[in-house]
């Protein structure tokens, strides 16, 4: 198993206080979002950084790991080599699975397991094991009772209810409700955690939590990508070649967009702020881009049919 320096990862001394490895943290979170650095490798090196900060911002967490860490450099200046290091006496009462809210700057990658490192030497400090110091460093402790597990269940909502925000009611075994709330721009995929309503211990432990995670259905007009949202919305010939105002529905009312004269099929317009709020800043919001679709009359009369054939003859005269 590989040893890894926290430390190093979020690029903080040994000594660092808790504000610092916070500010480390918060730095390189969001320089590595996998939603802001699309490069490869940002997602593991955000994963990687969340964990650090998982260990150091805990004071027994990293009590332990200081411990653990002072052994294996010594471990190294004899000379040793890292299979054969002895990880048995580190290694943690129960493995247990992480799972972290998506929104908060903690808890910014929306869920997925840490290292196998984290999981030997940490899974049962979260309230699954206890662990206690010895004069040789840390021995088994009394083992206090499972936390029960989280579970997760799909919830479907309407982009326009993932737009404003809104809360489903769920029922719980024993036949009563707890309500929740969905924010506003949430997308598909967003997991949002609802605490203590997962599995039950059983040994009375704490219950785990319940996972929703969002499936948003497609709409008869938008389409969304990211914040914005996409719509083609259908001019006439006559409004296209002459300009003139339409109306763009949105997600809240119509507004009215000038079309310039000899707009093309296809021209896209910007309507800015017109998309979606941005989850837990809903006063920001994305835009909406327009494409115009222009469509040619039908049903022409012969007179229409006549006019058409006199401006037809009109645009091939030779100058």
């Amino acid at each position: 198993m590989e040893y890894k320096d926290y430390y190093k990862i979020l690029g903080v001394d040994r000594n660092a206080t808790q504000q610092e490895i916070k500010q480390a943290f918060l730095h390189l979170a969001r320089k590595y979002h996998p939603d802001v650095n699309k490069s490869p490798g940002a997602e593991s090196k955000f994963k990687e950084i969340n964990e650090a900060h998982e260990v150091l911002s805990d004071p027994e967490k990293r009590k332990k790991y200081d411990m653990l860490g002072a052994q294996w450099q010594q471990y190294q200046q004899s000379g040793g080599r890292q299979g054969g290091f002895d990880w048995s006496q580190w290694a943690s009462g129960t493995p247990g699975g992480v799972h972290v809210e998506y929104g908060d700057v903690g808890d910014l990658f929306g869920g997925g397991g840490f290292s196998d490192f984290f999981q030997q030497i940490f899974g049962g400090m979260g309230g699954v094991g206890g662990v206690s110091a010895g004069p040789t460093g840390f021995r088994r402790g009394r083992q206090v009772p499972r936390r029960g597990q989280d579970v997760e269940q799909p919830v479907e909502i309407t982009l326009e209810e993932a737009y404003h925000g809104t809360t489903r009611r769920l029922r719980r075994a024993d036949g009563s409700t707890v309500e929740v709330h969905i924010p506003a721009g949430v997308k598909a995929g967003s997991k949002v955690r609802v605490r203590g309503e997962g599995g039950r211990s059983g040994r009375g432990g704490p219950a785990g939590d319940l996972y929703l995670k969002v499936r948003v259905r497609p709409h008869s007009m938008f389409t969304r990508q990211g914040k914005d949202l996409h719509i083609k919305v259908p001019v006439d010939l006559y409004t296209a070649v002459l300009g003139g105002e339409i109306k763009v529905p949105t997600m809240e009312k119509p507004v009215l967009l000038t079309i310039p004269p000899e707009t093309d099929n296809g021209k896209v317009f910007r309507l800015r702020g017109k998309g979606m709020p941005q989850l837990h800043h809903p006063e920001k919001k994305g835009d909406l881009l327009a494409t115009i679709e222009v469509r040619l009359p039908h049903g022409l009369t012969p007179k229409e049919r006549e006019l058409f054939q006199q401006l037809r003859s009109m645009r091939r005269r030779p100058a």
